[in-house]
């Protein structure tokens, strides 16, 4: 599979979750104090990630 998901552990001890396309690290999260939690942020980005808008704050 070219792209998923990582929930690791960071050196704190919290809980991340990165996303990967081809072993590129696209994005990771915040840290969370639970495995459970984390696992949500990854539902949530499934459920409402593909109808995001995308805003764009560079400018021209």
């Amino acid at each position: 599979m070219a792209h998923k998901f990582e929930i690791y552990k960071d050196k704190a001890g919290e809980f991340r979750v990165r996303f990967k396309y081809n072993s590129e690290i696209m994005f990771s999260t915040e840290g969370y104090s639970s495995k459970a939690s984390a696992q949500n942020a990854i539902d949530s980005i499934k459920k409402n990630g593909p109808d995001a808008p995308v805003e764009d704050n560079t400018q021209a």
